[in-house]
């Protein structure tokens, strides 16, 4: 039976890897508190194609968590100061929790994405290679 490798790299991997993680952290948003943005569809979607990139690398483990977790801050840093401080359209604002940076990412969040990226590290290995195997 022949199957489509969606972890080989490739540009339509990439679109793939990127639309998945904007719809799961569009999910994960409205779940959590009842709406989002298009600009989390984007910022969703870079932070898996890095966490898939980190989980791929020869790092231990909690260093790999550390990474996504610094990285998604990065990625969220970066969109907060186009959305929210730029354009003014306040889609967030983490003033309220102690060890912001402008409001825009805090130390909470650190710990919760550096968290949710330990799921990426161990879990999108071995859906790589179920899929790769077949199932």
């Amino acid at each position: 039976m022949k199957y489509i490798n969606l972890f080989k790299t490739g540009g339509g991997v990439y679109a793939f890897q990127f639309m998945a993680g904007g719809l799961i952290y569009a999910l994960m948003e409205v779940l959590y508190r009842g709406y989002t943005h298009i600009s989390m569809f984007i910022a969703g979607g870079v932070c898996l194609c890095i966490l898939i990139r980190l989980s791929r690398s020869g790092m231990p483990f909690l260093l790999k968590c550390l990474a996504g977790g610094l990285s998604i801050c990065a990625v969220e840093f970066a969109a907060g100061c186009i959305v929210n401080l730029w354009l003014g359209l306040n889609v967030w604002d983490y003033t309220r929790y102690g060890y912001h940076i402008l409001g825009q990412v805090c130390l909470r969040y650190f710990v919760i994405w550096s968290a949710l990226s330990a799921v990426v590290m161990w879990g999108y290995p071995l859906l790589s290679k179920t899929l790769k195997h077949g199932f």
